[in-house]
């Protein structure tokens, strides 16, 4: 079985990135707890959407990790599905908008040709 490229998160592990810059880990805690505190959305919510945000930014700490907290702040397992539907559709609908960009470029290179 290949090695993974992430290690498995440990309690040493946790506790030295806590020793090794506390104030600013302390500060991350403390600002990631308000974040995730039910507000204007209520903390199912985000961890939806972080569950979705995760998925685009492919990382599996975050993704593991939000979507154990949205299942226990009571998603279905269709709502995170459908949540990470939609990062997909984000993800992809950045590359077919953005493709604007080569065409613009294809027709300006297109005129400097004839032209």
């Amino acid at each position: 079985m290949a090695e993974s490229v992430y290690p498995t998160v440990t309690r040493e592990l946790s506790s030295k990135r806590a020793a090794l810059a506390p104030e600013t880990h302390d500060a991350f805690v403390a600002f990631s707890r308000q974040v995730f505190a039910d507000g204007a959305l209520p903390e199912k919510t985000k961890h939806l959407i972080a569950v979705a945000v995760a998925h685009v930014t492919q990382c599996p700490y975050c993704i593991r990790g939000h979507t154990k907290q949205a299942l226990r702040h009571g998603a279905t397992q269709e709502e995170v599905m459908e949540a990470i539907w939609v990062a997909a559709e984000m993800r992809a609908g950045g590359a077919y908008a953005h493709a604007a960009l080569a065409i613009d470029t294809m027709e300006s290179m297109e005129k400097s040709a004839t032209g």
